[in-house]
């Protein structure tokens, strides 16, 4: 993480020290609203079809906003984003068009073009590019089809509509500049792809988020006609004006529902959120208005030759408006952009290879875009507001109803603004880790807010997703503090003991919800529901199993195995200036022991989530009369053990006369306990120590099949499911029920949790991430004389930190050209493979078909797939 001084660091360096708000504003507006948790008040929790895509243009929302290409305060007071109309349309398109999960044939997917080609952590520099056809939008076309397919079918994208491939589109650049910290510049660059001259509307839009319909008593605000002008009126906001350059005309309308055109009654005469639809669309001149309101726009009509441009520019000023606002425009836009290369130069500086560099920057423009405005307070959305009819009464022991005390208005990272517009907890740990490289100080920050009473529940859970807060992530957030503490010792010289201490505070609490809720029996065996890996295995784990007993989950048991790891190593951290924290370290050294222990010995009745046969990993169920049976599936599940490993210097124990006696303790009175998972008194290379998990035998033989090119082992990464189940697959029959598991390397061909995501196959990004990382740790304890044929049943041999780099490589070629010039993640789609318009614009899946690399599910993951930025990073550091 270089340290390079340049304009955009010195801009970071005023915003950490509180100088300067350079974060204050942000592409931080969603890319969808409607169909959302928050905005749902129906008795059954139907969010789809309580407020869909239908209802966005005409229905104010009451949490958020949504839009394409949207900017807006860290507070959503005022958002801005752009509107288009080809004049075919039979909708104004103000926002990214998508299938709710019951209408997509592998569930909820966007159906648009856009890709996020370049930002800086302050967002002095941002920019977009949407697809736009020319031909009318085939919205009924992408429904109708997605309905008409089956599960064993792809999905159909708006690619396969054919309305791209005369190249009848429009490419919509949407770029930001800061001229200052409330001086927000707006450039939009139409260029039009086709053989044909082609007639477009663009409307930049101003709105004000909705604060004042809900409530009795609130102010509303005021977009208001100041000449050639427009200026901000809001009681607390502060007074800005926008400037349009050189519009056919300036209309606004009222961000307020449209209650006669949605739900019936009687036309007010006033104008709705709807208005430029309305204005535009339908004809209607009366419902956009010419002297003000709560939204404004700025209406372009243009008509663009064959392969020529137009340019439109937009500023948002604080103060009164200026008398040349677009002076200086492209030289500002031009100096923020050179900013933005030399920003870039410095974190690339080791990466020589120029598609590699393109994948990155675009890997971290995507981690930036994504982060988005979050509002929810339960409480207020449990009981409805005053000025509102009151929610139904079953909201108060529905969704979230346990979680009263969560009141969330924060700017976070998203895993998708429009499959995913809300955090998920360990996502989250992925983007930061991501984000660091780029924006230290708020990834720290995001981080810490995770633990804050206001998201985290009084008993020490943490909230997993809005559909479910009381649902269970892979508790994986101490694994990102570590991660992000070294990334700025290594940067600094020095990590920042203050933040290590509050996250470790707060996951003191959430370590213990795990172990007076997710360890049922006092087993030291620990459950987690479906952990986050939908559907990966014999039943739907986060539904009572259909049969009458338990499954004790080895990757539940392990991840808990790798949270006191990760504990211990911070524990180790603080205690070399704190004594107090060698007792706590001793506590996630035993528990860590206990965990082992328990793994080897389920419920003290022999049984382990280790096969001596099939030298791997499984689940058990336990029957009610004790019966148990081994899920022989060889998935994902088999390898998170392998995660639970930590490589320790001994000049970091040296210091630590206490934990070390309780150790050795350990070490002497229980030594079988001890030997199972920790060689703390063997020294490995560079006197280090080793606890794991999965020791030398075992962690050799997990290896050996993911180094199998006929189970885990990709061209792309690590598969989710071994291959060979797709000629074996396993079945588990009990009575009445039967299930299942076969490997499928695309989307799912089942309904299990929904259909809209597959864990029997593709390639996950931070599963990969993470068994990279532990395939290094183990390579610093052995040393480079440990060797392993990579691939398994080859010739070569590999050290342990080659082997690592192997599967990096092989993840990033899901993204690089190879030899034919062509991009794995990009399938057959030979548009996206050739065209020169859209064949260096990266799009970052969800999961990746586990044996050609097709990028699969949410196609905006930036917050899972950026780890790709992390591992070009690593292989060139």
């Amino acid at each position: 993480m270089p340290a390079a001084t340049n304009p955009e660091r010195d801009r970071l360096d005023e915003a950490d020290a509180r100088r300067q708000a350079w974060r204050k504003w942000g592409p931080y507006v969603s890319e969808r609203q409607w169909g959302t948790v928050r905005e749902d008040y129906s008795a059954t929790g139907d969010a789809w079809n309580y407020f869909p895509h239908d209802h966005a243009r005409s229905r104010a929302y009451r949490w958020g906003e949504d839009g394409i290409g949207g900017f807006c305060d860290a507070k959503q007071h005022l958002c801005l984003a752009v509107a288009l109309w080809n004049g075919k349309d039979p909708i104004l398109k103000e926002r990214m068009f998508g299938l709710s999960n019951r209408e997509g044939n592998h569930g909820e997917d966007v159906k648009e073009l856009y890709y996020y080609l370049d930002a800086v952590p302050t967002y002095s520099y941002a920019r977009m590019l949407y697809k736009y056809p020319q031909a009318a939008f085939p919205y009924d076309l992408l429904v109708q089809e997605n309905a008409r397919r089956d599960r064993k079918q792809p999905e159909f994208e708006i690619i396969d509509t054919g309305i791209f491939d005369d190249d009848r589109y429009f490419d919509v650049d949407i770029e930001y500049a800061k001229a200052g910290t409330d001086d927000i510049l707006l450039r939009l660059t139409i260029t039009n792809r086709g053989p044909d001259e082609a007639p477009i509307h663009v409307l930049p839009q101003a709105w004000f988020r909705n604060t004042w319909s809900w409530f009795t008593d609130r102010p509303k605000p005021a977009l208001e006609r100041d000449g050639a002008d427009v200026v901000v009126r809001h009681e607390t906001f502060g007074a800005y004006a926008i400037h349009f350059d050189g519009p056919d005309e300036i209309r606004f309308c009222e961000n307020e529902t449209n209650v006669a055109k949605l739900f019936g009654g009687e036309a007010t005469g006033h104008s709705y959120k709807d208005g430029f639809h309305e204005y535009l669309v339908e004809g209607r001149k009366d419902a956009a208005s010419t002297h003000g309101g709560t939204k404004v726009a700025g209406i372009y009509r243009r008509t663009v030759a064959a392969g020529a441009s137009t340019t439109i520019q937009v500023r948002l000023s604080l103060g009164p408006p200026k008398s040349a606002p677009f002076a200086h425009f492209e030289r500002i836009f031009s100096l923020r952009k050179s900013e933005a290369d030399a920003f870039y130069a410095g974190l690339q500086s080791k990466v020589l290879d120029g598609d590699l560099r393109r994948i990155q920057r675009q890997a971290f423009a995507g981690i930036l875009w994504s982060k988005q405005y979050f509002y929810c307070d339960v409480t207020e959305w449990l009981d409805g507001d005053p000025a509102e009819p009151r929610p139904p009464g079953t909201r108060q022991k529905g969704r979230n109803s346990a979680w009263v005390h969560a009141t969330m208005e924060d700017v976070i990272s998203m895993p998708d603004k429009w499959e995913f517009p809300w955090f998920a907890a360990w996502d989250w740990a992925f983007h930061l880790t991501t984000l660091a490289y780029l924006d230290l100080e708020d990834a720290k920050h995001q981080l810490i807010l995770l633990g804050q009473s206001w998201y985290m529940h009084p008993n020490g859970q943490l909230p997993a997703y809005e559909w479910n807060f009381g649902d269970v992530n892979p508790p994986v957030q101490a694994w990102a503090a570590i991660r992000l503490y070294e990334a700025e010792r290594k940067s600094k010289g020095q990590g920042d003991r203050r933040f290590l201490q509050q996250v470790f505070t707060k996951l003191l609490l959430n370590f213990t919800w795990w172990v007076n809720r997710k360890d049922p029996r006092g087993l030291n065996v620990f459950e987690g529901g479906f952990l986050g890996m939908d559907n990966i295995g014999v039943f739907d784990r986060s539904a009572a199993l259909p049969v009458d007993g338990m499954q004790v989950q080895s990757d539940g048991t392990s991840w808990m195995a790798m949270y006191c790891l990760n504990m211990l190593r911070i524990a180790i951290e603080l205690a070399q200036e704190d004594d107090a924290y060698q007792d706590i370290a001793t506590k996630f050294f035993e528990h860590f022991l206990m965990i082992g222990g328990a793994m080897t010995n389920l419920g003290g009745k022999g049984l382990s989530l280790w096969d001596d046969v099939d030298n791997f990993f499984y689940d058990w169920l336990v029957m009610s009369n004790g019966d148990a049976t081994p899920l022989r599936v060889r998935s994902l599940v088999g390898l998170i053990p392998a995660l639970a490993v930590d490589t320790i210097d001994a000049a970091l124990l040296r210091p630590l006369p206490s934990f070390t006696r309780q150790r050795d303790w350990y070490l002497r009175y229980r030594p079988k306990l001890a030997t199972l998972v920790s060689r703390v008194n063997t020294p490995g290379a560079d006197d280090t120590r080793l606890l794991a998990i999965a020791r030398a035998f075992r962690s050799t033989k997990v290896l050996a099949r993911v180094l199998d090119r006929n189970e885990f082992l990709s061209d792309y990464g690590i598969r989710s499911l071994s291959r060979y189940h797709l000629d074996n697959p396993y079945v588990f029959e009990a009575g009445d029920f039967r299930s299942e598991v076969k490997y499928v390397p695309g989307d799912s061909d089942s309904d299990l949790f929904g259909g809209n995501s597959n864990w029997r196959g593709p390639i996950w990004m931070p599963i990969n991430y993470l068994f990279i990382e532990s395939v290094n740790k183990f390579a610093r304890f052995y040393g480079e004389e440990f060797r392993m044929e990579c691939p398994a049943g080859s010739p070569e041999l590999l050290s342990l930190r080659k082997i690592a780099d192997e599967l990096r490589n092989r993840l990033i070629n899901i993204f690089r050209r190879d030899k034919d010039g062509r991009r794995p993640v990009f399938g057959n789609c030979e548009k996206m493979q050739t065209d020169p318009h859209f064949k260096d614009y990266i799009l970052f899946h969800e999961y990746y078909d586990g044996d050609t690399g097709r990028g699969l599910g949410a196609s905006h993951q930036t917050g899972w797939s950026a780890l790709v930025a992390n591992m070009i990073a690593e292989l060139h550091e």
